[in-house]
């Protein structure tokens, strides 16, 4: 791994604080508008969001979880289904509001997707059968994108959230695109966190621990970044800025990321700008197929976007 900065790339554990395995937050240096937390569970394990002031998305990895919510003196409990593993598909996830507290139990391993804010949209169980799931990209560049917290899907203050899975050789968050700069109508200011997972692929006899993806950022004019790193499971990549892409799945293994942006400006949108040295590549999945191996279980319509 190359980086010009330590801290925008972790490797797994090296977050670790007050029993999750990683935590990034605003207390995180160079760090402001998103966050995330992620656990392994088991048995009686329960692990609590205590403050209020930060919207939140609970997004099971692997397993079924328990919520119990606490907001103006009524308390809640939703129970997450969830999902054998990234790969097996969509999950059912929880928005909780930013007036909320909770406290998860289960089994499995559990990502919370955070922002801080003072405005409060409600709470709301996002069913895995209700998560819009888009066929991005074609040919070698195809992948799946679970676009549960996306403006289009979900009422948020702040928060956009979604999940991709890249077949084993294809290429995803290509073209290199950045999101740095506000420009009305066509690039916003958003801070991302990816949160990487990968796998062999069906059938391998390989080991889970041998599994590896790749993933890049370089900079722009809005700050020095370089990051070049193999990337395994609970690995977690910090973008403030710069453009990013490609991220990449090693013939033989599988590649999934949790993407959680937020920004400072006044519109929840996500607008990019590509790399204008390899924005034509977008024109050359004209006329080619989505990958036949997508999607992952779930039923779908590819688009090339």
């Amino acid at each position: 791994m190359s980086t010009t900065d330590q801290r925008w790339f972790h490797r797994r554990g090296g977050l670790a604080r007050d029993g999750w395995e990683s935590v990034v937050d605003e207390s995180t240096p160079g760090w402001q508008h998103t966050g995330i937390r992620v656990a392994d569970l088991s048995g009686g394990d329960e692990l609590g969001l205590d403050e209020t002031g930060v919207e939140r998305i609970v997004v099971p990895l692997a397993g079924s979880f328990t919520v119990i919510a606490e907001e103006g003196g009524e308390r809640t409990t939703t129970e997450l289904a969830g999902r054998a593993s990234v790969f097996a598909g969509p999950t059912d996830v929880l928005y909780l509001s930013a007036a909320a507290t909770a406290r998860i139990t289960g089994s499995g391993r559990v990502a919370v997707a955070t922002s801080p804010t003072t405005d409060v949209r409600p709470t709301r169980h996002i069913p895995a059968a209700d998560t819009p799931v888009e066929l991005r990209g074609a040919g070698a560049s195809s992948r799946q994108v679970h676009n549960f917290g996306t403006p289009q899907a979900l009422d948020a203050a702040r928060l956009i959230v979604c999940e991709v899975i890249t077949p084993a050789e294809n290429w995803s968050s290509y073209p290199p695109h950045k999101h740095d700069e506000q420009v009305p109508g066509h690039e916003s200011r958003l801070e991302e966190i990816y949160y990487f997972e990968t796998a062999p692929v069906a059938g391998s006899d390989a080991s889970q621990t041998a599994a590896f993806g790749m993933f890049s950022t370089y900079s722009s004019p809005a700050g020095e970044i370089d990051i070049n790193a193999m990337v395994r499971t609970g690995d977690i990549a910090l973008v403030p800025y710069g453009y990013h892409g490609p991220a990449v799945a090693a013939p033989g293994y599988d590649l999934y990321y949790l993407n959680v942006m937020a920004g400072p400006d006044p519109e929840r949108v996500w607008l990019i700008s590509d790399d204008p040295d390899h924005a034509w590549v977008r024109d050359t999945w004209t006329g080619q197929d989505v990958d036949p191996r997508l999607p992952f279980p779930a039923n779908t319509e590819g688009q090339n976007e």
